[in-house]
């Protein structure tokens, strides 16, 4: 059993519903909610979990919120390694309307980390008494956190020789990546922050990826594309995961089980190919889990012999 150890900075916990229309000003009677852990790094345990890996989640919580998310961890299998903090911890919301089929995502910005309880953190990650098969940090950072809090991060893992993959963006992500991190999972926007430039086309996704990997930032970059698939990048070679026919039922929380499952599927010491593999049937598979429930483990297996991997081509990507 492969042991995965996720970080998350700023959690939540994730209520789900559902309404007839999203309309201003009157009162709109939802469907009963669901709750559900959240937050990049505790998603990511889950879907580990479910796969089959040992998973231990590390995350600031606090005040009665705080409480139930732990208590909603405990529930997916996931066990918990809790810094408590002062802040009440959030709660973010999800609302699918009805009619249109179209989901509003109302996400708080958490409770501010004082010094002391950031840093408490980053003092737990470096004295867990065991050694993992492979970190994920993942998520947005909470008020308080310093912008180079991932960077910090990754230094830890890298000094305990245990790879790090990490999904994040804009300055935190820019930060972590002046130091050694082997997988980052950027998305198409996040990916255009990072570098600039319009990547509208596979040959200039790959360049803009392979410029990270050629600095030394990181080793393998893992891009979704939305309806568009997915593409894996190495200094050596290129993978394009072809879109699977589905109709969305939600597209929150495909970006981390796309990630959850490749970084299962690494720790489990499957190839890069077939981790790639993995990721994008989590990925297809969580788009039929209403609200934040994640990907579904037998639709995942389902969908494993669907997914279409194709090298892309050297010539095609050449300037």
């Amino acid at each position: 059993m492969p042991i995965v150890l996720t970080l998350t900075a700023n959690p939540a916990v994730d209520i789900s519903t559902s309404v007839a229309r999203v309309e201003p000003t009157r009162k709109l009677r939802c469907s009963a909610e669901s709750r559900d852990p959240g937050g990049g790094g505790i998603n990511v345990a889950r879907v580990t979990g479910r796969l089959g890996a040992r998973s231990v989640a590390i995350y600031p919580a606090g005040g009665l919120v705080g409480q139930r998310l732990e208590s909603l961890v405990r529930r997916e299998g996931v066990e918990s390694v809790v810094v408590p903090v002062q802040g009440e911890t959030r709660e973010d919301l999800t609302v699918l309307d009805e009619t249109t089929h179209e989901e509003y995502r109302f996400v708080l910005p958490g409770p501010h980390l004082h010094d002391a309880e950031w840093m408490r953190c980053l003092k737990v990650l470096a004295n867990v008494d065991f050694k993992p098969d492979f970190v994920c940090a993942s998520g947005s950072l909470p008020p308080g956190a310093p912008q180079d809090f991932y960077a910090r991060v990754a230094e830890i893992v890298e000094s305990r020789g245990v790879p790090f993959a990490l999904d994040t963006s804009g300055p935190a992500l820019q930060s972590a990546l002046r130091e050694r991190v082997h997988l980052i999972k950027p998305n198409l926007a996040e990916l255009r922050e990072l570098v600039g430039g319009a990547l509208d086309e596979d040959r200039s996704l790959i360049g803009a990826c392979r410029t990270l990997i050629a600095g030394g930032r990181t080793e393998i970059v893992a891009l979704t594309l939305g309806a568009q698939g997915a593409l894996l990048v190495t200094a050596a070679s290129a993978w394009r995961a072809q879109p699977l026919p589905i109709r969305p039922l939600s597209t929150v929380g495909a970006g981390d089980s796309f990630l959850g499952a490749m970084v299962w599927a690494l720790a489990s010491k499957l190839s890069l190919e077939e981790a790639f593999r993995y990721g994008a049937a989590a990925g297809a598979a969580a788009l039929l889990a209403p609200g934040t429930d994640l990907c579904d483990t037998a639709n995942v297996r389902r969908f494993l012999p669907q997914v279409v991997i194709e090298p892309v081509e050297e010539s095609s990507t050449a300037a």
